[in-house]
């Protein structure tokens, strides 16, 4: 019997971990609030996998095995029975992740790993709505997950020593290079990111200059695959403005102020690839 991981949230992160655990030889669930949202994260898995055996990079007999073992459903107490982990992958705020954490403690045994997959808020401050904080960790993935190989893991004050081990295994066994970092707000990677999404946003909305030439001079100064413009429209718009709020909150930093140029995208719905239009047009 293969183990089983679940995944809290059927968006673009909860899909992704579920797709790479899945394709890892695990057997995952995702639970979301409403069938809608289960069955849209599924099918973009689907999607995925679907044209993996298209380009023969699996077998059909992969295709239906990877499958097989990929459910949904919004009955969370029958989901998490007999996983070995449960992940959180809704979106930053702090008192939702809090009720869910506090659900899934009651729930699950106590040798059972509950992760977030936050990727700004303190996991200690998490883990206090649970009565077992010694297995509360941060697994912060990145976007797009099947695609992209680090994921920070995330001790919190409390989160024991035997949690963390087992935590950086099942990264491994997903195929992701697992770094393991201090509960600071935005932990390493997006302490840089979201100064650097923030003074793209305002340059674009004060008009320094374009999208367009914020990602070349990326590109070809920085030698960077994709530009800083194009990684916010991948990510989501909306995902990275929560981020910015989020930082700007817990550190009260003025450079992590948000750009005004977030809640004006969001207000018309500019989300980047998921809506079909963020900085740029992608004619969905």
């Amino acid at each position: 019997m293969t183990e089983k991981i679940v995944v809290i949230g059927a968006g673009t992160m909860g899909s992704g971990i579920a797709q790479v655990a899945v394709e890892a030889g695990f057997t995952a669930i995702i639970v979301d609030t409403e069938e809608k949202f289960i069955e849209q994260g599924i099918g973009n898995i689907k999607n995925f996998i679907e044209k993996k055996a298209a380009k023969g990079k699996i077998t059909p007999e992969q295709h239906d095995d990877i499958l097989s073992r990929l459910t949904g459903t919004v009955d969370m107490e029958t989901a998490v029975d007999g996983a070995v982990m449960v992940v959180e992958a809704v979106f930053e705020n702090l008192e939702l992740k809090k009720d869910i954490f506090e659900k899934i403690d009651a729930l699950c045994p106590q040798d059972v790993i509950l992760a977030s997959n936050t990727s700004t808020m303190s996991i200690s401050k998490i883990a206090t709505a649970t009565t077992h904080p010694e297995r509360v960790i941060g697994t912060h993935y990145f976007s797009p997950v099947p695609l992209m190989r680090l994921v920070e893991v995330i001790r919190g004050k409390e989160t024991s020593d035997l949690i963390t081990e087992k935590t950086v295994t099942i990264c491994q066994q997903l195929g992701k290079t697992p770094i393991t970092v201090k509960d600071v707000p935005g932990f390493i990677v997006n302490r840089f990111l979201c100064l650097l999404y923030n003074e793209a946003a305002n340059m674009v909305y004060n008009g320094v200059a374009s999208p367009e030439e914020i990602d070349t001079a990326l590109k070809l100064g920085c030698n960077w695959p994709m530009g800083v413009i194009e990684i916010m429209d991948m990510a989501g718009v909306d995902v990275c403005g929560l981020a910015m709020e989020a930082m700007y909150k817990m550190t009260g930093e003025e450079r992590y102020k948000p750009s005004p140029m977030f809640k004006k995208m969001m207000d018309e719905n500019r989300m980047g690839r998921k809506t079909g239009r963020g900085f740029y047009e992608y004619g969905k």
